[in-house]
């Protein structure tokens, strides 16, 4: 299975300036997704997770998408071929 990862400007930097990656995650969830992004770009993975494992309260990750804050969080399915698209919150004031 291979999923794709969109990354802003900002993240593809952790990525080796790739905004765009292909994964091959070892099952069906975006945390397999995520563990998957974090073993190939450790830093990128420290980025987009906390030391307990949860989503960073400022990232936004959607899978095809759909906000997974919406949906079952890290236990998300994501299917073959699916987008996964990391944005960090924007806040201004």
């Amino acid at each position: 299975m291979t999923v794709q990862v969109v990354l802003p400007g900002v993240l593809a930097d952790l990525a080796g300036g790739a905004k765009h990656l292909d994964v091959d995650p070892a099952g069906t969830t975006l945390a397999d997704v995520l563990d998957a992004l974090a073993e190939r770009h450790p830093s990128l993975g420290r980025r987009l997770r906390d030391e307990t494992g949860r989503v960073r309260r400022f990232v936004n990750v959607y899978v095809d998408g759909d906000d997974v804050r919406f949906a079952d969080g890290l236990a998300t399915t994501v299917r073959d071929g699916a987008e996964v698209q990391v944005l960090p919150s924007i806040a201004g004031g």
